[in-house]
């Protein structure tokens, strides 16, 4: 299904998604993108939809065809303390803060959203398969992730992160079992599988 361009063709939008909440380990990002009314490319689509090559193609071209674009992360830590849907959120608002334009219209994947301020938001269900910009939003927030994750697999090899990026697998599980948790883990989750 192709996706659309904007919800809004009055006002300058934002598209916000996020990534990594179900993660065991590693902070949370969230991207902002202004995208151009007219921006169009046939394979962008949600990014778990797609190939690790093709999300870093279109990475690419989100950064060089955007209006604008923005990377905010919360922490492990952060995690913790405010809870994974809080950081989610504060993760986002620190993506548009870097935005070079403001929007005067966020919109959102997923159901919630906590503004820290008065711009307008619509919250989106699926909106990552349905506009472009939150599309483009997940798919910076997931590559960026990944690169963050994978950067730590040679100070962590033994949690293999550059294979599951700090999400539950068995492997991932079965390491933290072995070697304890370490600073990146988020101490809030489950970190090993129930018996």
């Amino acid at each position: 299904m192709k996706l659309l361009s904007y919800f809004d063709a009055k006002r300058i939008e934002a598209g916000l998604d996020e990534a990594g909440r179900g993660c065991l380990a590693g902070p949370v990002f969230a991207a902002a993108v202004v995208l151009p009314k007219n921006f169009d490319n046939a394979i962008l689509t949600d990014s778990k939809l797609l190939s690790e090559q093709k999300r870093a193609y279109l990475r690419e071209i989100i950064q060089n065809e955007a209006l604008a674009w923005g990377v905010g992360t919360a922490s492990a830590r952060e995690i913790d303390e405010i809870n994974i849907a809080n950081a989610s959120y504060l993760a986002m608002r620190r993506a548009v803060a870097t935005l070079k334009i403001k929007p005067e219209l966020l919109i959102v994947d997923g159901k919630y959203f906590k503004p820290d301020d008065e711009t307008p938001f619509k919250c989106i269900i699926k909106g990552d398969s349905k506009y472009a910009p939150i599309a483009a939003a997940s798919i910076l927030a997931k590559t960026y992730r990944d690169d963050y994750m994978k950067n730590l697999t040679p100070q962590y090899p033994h949690y293999l992160w550059g294979i599951n990026k700090g999400y539950p697998t068995k492997a991932h599980r079965a390491a933290i079992e072995q070697y304890g948790a370490c600073e990146h883990h988020r101490q809030s989750f489950r970190l090993l599988a129930e018996k």
